[in-house]
């Protein structure tokens, strides 16, 4: 089954077979035997369970014989199973043939759409996080953090009444599903953004998206720079590429910018083996569920570890789950310093159970914690210096401008329960736009970089003669 450490994260069964330890992120149903004192208790549990049955039957056959109008029994039956998986938490949900083949498409990395990650605002809309380098919405000037008020679709839906819907209160499957099509059509979106006196529209015209997870440069002599964008089927070996080809540029690096910011998650094995790639040993994340299964530890390996460079990781507000994971790692093991504002703060698991017809359940199994026992579920990971994405604010206390987080989620799991109940938690070029976070980063690595060689380098001749003078005498 597929598991899936960010926002929700899933795996195809192909995948599945090539992968060896992958978590499952969402809970099956788990049946429990209930011991009690009291004659009786566990027939009592199951005919209440059988009561709650019979209500449902009741409902739905009042529903069948009743309703003004003739009623698709099947769309009941989804929809009831949609309210239940709604009642559980933000990240639990039932997909189906459509939505379940979507969910495997993402892990591949490639699709027929506009190059958008989305998300939902607190108020009900869509928001956008960030649209994808190089796509059609990143062409037409689609923007991190805009609004999309209303989508107006290629091909507007039988059951529509109006050319445009608004997407407040809108699923955000709906809303892929209605922005995704053949390459080569257009849709119109509704934007509004900060500035705008009204929603303004964009139409696009869509086209391949191919989402390329990891890139990177050299910035300046000595320091590199790779950015990932999410984590795919291919993103730690992918990285593995894009490190091989700076090193052949530029050698051992003085020190290494890894840019995770925006980055949505995705699959909790790729973020395990990226996170390896600079670390030897030691814990890189562990999980805890209700069943025993979900209680699982990923630990590092010496093998294809990189050299020992001083390391930057830049998070703010749109770095989730399994991009939460790599920061908390290298956090807590020492190995990198975070830079940037305090993340998103998705701690839980979910995995992606295949069910009958092409259908799937992804359903939240387990939470997961960093190396030093933290949970970040609510709370995210705070960076060791935190710095604005802005020219006006830039300092060491504060999140900056306000965005979406879990913690704004109707439903999501508090920082309170995700403690175990059984234990306590153990260089840019000028023609560039200023990225102040980057630059921060930087700055710090070449300190680090400086302090480092001053712990390195003897005394100067004369301040030993002086200690030599000092010393007694026989």
């Amino acid at each position: 089954m597929p598991v899936r450490a960010a926002g929700a994260r899933t795996e195809s069964k192909q995948a599945v077979n090539r992968i060896r330890f992958l978590l499952t992120f969402l809970a099956g149903v788990v049946a429990a035997a209930v011991v009690t004192a009291v004659a009786g208790s566990v027939g009592s549990f199951a005919a209440t369970r059988y009561e709650d049955l019979s209500l449902f039957t009741s409902v739905m056959n009042l529903v069948r014989r009743n309703y003004v109008e003739p009623v698709d029994e099947g769309r009941l039956v989804k929809g009831a199973v949609n309210g239940m998986l709604a009642e559980l938490d933000p990240h639990s949900s039932f997909m189906d043939i459509d939505a379940y083949r979507e969910m495997q498409v993402d892990t591949r990395g490639e699709f027929h759409g506009l190059g958008i990650e989305i998300t939902k605002s607190k108020d009900g809309f869509i928001e956008v996080v960030s649209p994808i380098e190089g796509t059609p919405a990143a062409r037409a000037g689609i923007k991190a953090r805009d609004q999309i008020v209303s989508i107006c679709p290629t091909e507007v839906p039988d059951d529509w009444t109006e050319k445009c819907r608004s997407s407040k209160n809108m699923s955000l499957f709906d809303a892929v599903n209605l922005m995704r099509g053949r390459k080569g059509t257009k849709i119109t979106i509704e934007v509004f953004r900060e500035g705008f006196e009204a929603p303004r529209p964009f139409t696009i015209t869509r086209d391949v998206v191919k989402v390329v997870s990891v890139d990177g440069r050299i910035l300046e002599p000595g320091y590199a720079y790779v950015r990932v964008r999410a984590f795919q089927e291919r993103t730690a070996e992918d990285l593995q590429k894009v490190l091989e080809r700076l090193h052949e540029e530029a050698g051992t690096f003085d020190g290494l910018v890894v840019d995770m910011r925006d980055n949505p998650g995705g699959l909790l094995d790729q973020a395990v083996k990226l996170a390896d790639l600079w670390l030897s040993e030691g814990l890189v994340v562990y999980t805890k569920g209700r069943v025993d299964s979900q209680r699982q530890e990923f630990r590092a390996s010496p093998d294809g570890t990189e050299p020992n460079y001083p390391i930057a990781v830049l998070v703010n507000e749109g770095t989730a789950s399994a991009s939460e994971i790599v920061a908390g790692a290298l956090q807590d093991q020492h190995r990198a310093l975070v830079v940037g504002q305090r993340t998103f703060g998705k701690g839980s698991v979910q995995t992606v159970y295949p069910l009958e017809g092409g259908s799937g359940l992804r359903l939240t199994t387990a939470l997961y914690y960093t190396p030093g026992g933290r949970s970040i579920q609510e709370v995210g990971i705070q960076p060791d210096i935190v710095v604005s994405d802005s020219l006006e604010v830039a300092s060491t206390a504060g999140d900056g401008p306000r965005r979406i987080r879990e913690q704004d989620l109707e439903g999501h799991f508090t920082q309170e329960d995700a403690v175990p109940p059984d234990e306590e938690p153990g260089g840019l070029s000028e023609e560039e736009d200023v990225d102040v976070q980057l630059a921060r980063a930087v700055e710090v690595l070449k300190s680090w970089t400086y302090f480092e060689r001053l712990r390195e380098t003897a005394k100067p001749p004369s301040l030993q003669a002086r200690a030599e003078d000092a010393s007694p005498q026989p």
